[in-house]
């Protein structure tokens, strides 16, 4: 098995590198501490085809593989992980459900702005009553007069309320299936459709440079071309879509915990106790090696996951549903154990909004949460084994 980046691998992850630390990073703690989108980093990120970088050349895209997505994430969630989710949701969440399902209409319609980083898509899945229980979707769409009319809410929806939100993918109820089931379809939403109401953003405990709202829809009329898939495919495009977001979760929270490694290990070697530097101590060279030690792990566990994902294997796949519910479980609780070490490791200091652990502490959470729970991964996991 060959471990190695390929080339042009190697040159993403380099240019989100440098991208991240010339331009994100210098950023990053005003974007939090004023809860700001970053109009212009995200407009870069597009001239450099960041949002692009998986999807055909047909579109304006890139066409690399998922490994190159994961690793821009990783990198540009070193610096902030709040931009890092940004891009993260644009391409997974937003423009991959409408390349992989849509019809060529809907692709030459929509993808080339999403693609450039010009407009940002969202997906809303998830409901007040209806998050890991995905099929308790209350959200209805009534065939009408040559209409969807779409009634019901999501929440915790990303990239839907910005400038350049273009609109939203959501599952809808739209029958019943032959065993008297929901029939769960996907539908697009563009913004500024009457009815369509993005409500006002959450105060998060994280990720304050992205964008979250809550979203309404009142008697929401859509042509019946806006249907996304074939009807009825609902269900099964969401859980490809979340397949790939998860990867994409874990490869985010691995940039966490590298810059609380980062962090970490430059603070340990300048603050000094008992007469030298920390780095000196047993104690916390214990802490920071296993830090290391695990940032390495879930780092691997993304790569492969991530390739297994790209190289010929069917999307929904046994073996790539078990890969992205172990990375996606094992990566975010690295990350966070990561952040509560570096945070005991600054001490004091690490409880100071001053020092960027203490926005890591915060912003590394709700990878636990998002696109699939811990519990629901070891559930996932467990099922998969035979259990």
């Amino acid at each position: 098995m060959d471990f190695e980046l390929t080339a042009e691998q190697r040159a993403v992850r380099e240019l989100c590198r440098d991208f991240a630390k010339e331009v994100v990073a210098p950023a990053a703690e005003d974007l939090d501490r004023n809860h700001k989108f970053g109009y212009d980093i995200v407009r870069r990120m597009g001239e450099l085809g960041l949002f692009g970088l998986p999807f055909s050349e047909e579109y304006g895209g890139a066409g690399a593989d998922f490994l190159s997505l994961c690793l821009a994430i990783e990198e540009i969630s070193r610096a902030d992980a709040g931009v890092g989710i940004t891009l993260e949701a644009a391409v997974c969440l937003g423009a991959s459900p409408i390349h992989d399902f849509g019809t060529p209409e809907q692709k030459q319609k929509w993808l080339p702005d999403l693609v450039a980083g010009k407009k940002l898509w969202s997906f809303g899945l998830t409901e007040p009553e209806a998050g890991s229980d995905a099929g308790a979707t209350k959200t209805r769409a009534e065939q009408r007069d040559g209409h969807w009319v779409v009634n019901g809410a999501k929440q915790f929806i990303t990239n839907c309320g910005t400038e350049i939100s273009a609109g939203v993918t959501v599952t809808a109820v739209t029958g019943k299936t032959k065993r008297g089931g929901p029939e769960i379809s996907a539908i697009m939403i563009p913004t500024g459709t009457p009815g369509y109401h993005v409500l006002e953003s959450y105060r998060k405990l994280g990720w304050h440079s992205s964008d979250t709202h809550p979203l309404s829809f009142e008697s929401c009329e859509v042509p019946e071309e806006n249907m996304l898939g074939e009807r009825g495919g609902g269900y099964r495009q969401f859980l490809g879509t979340l397949m790939g977001g998860r990867i994409a979760i874990a490869a985010l929270s691995v940039g966490v915990a590298q810059a609380c490694l980062d962090a970490s290990l430059a603070y340990a070697k300048e603050r000094r106790a008992f007469g030298v530097p920390i780095s000196k101590h047993q104690a916390i060279q214990f802490k920071i090696a296993d830090m290391a030690m695990e940032t390495e792990l879930a780092r691997t566990m993304v790569y492969r996951a991530a390739t297994a994902y790209t190289h010929g294997r069917a999307k929904t796949s046994d073996e790539v549903r078990m890969l992205a519910a172990m990375c996606k479980l094992y990566a975010s609780e690295a990350s966070k154990r990561a952040a509560d070490q570096a945070v005991q490791i600054h001490g004091g200091y690490g409880f100071m909004e001053d020092y960027p652990v203490a926005r890591y502490w915060r912003d590394v959470k709700v990878n636990e949460i998002g696109e699939g729970t811990s519990e629901v991964q070891r559930m996932l996991i467990a099922r998969l084994l035979g259990m």
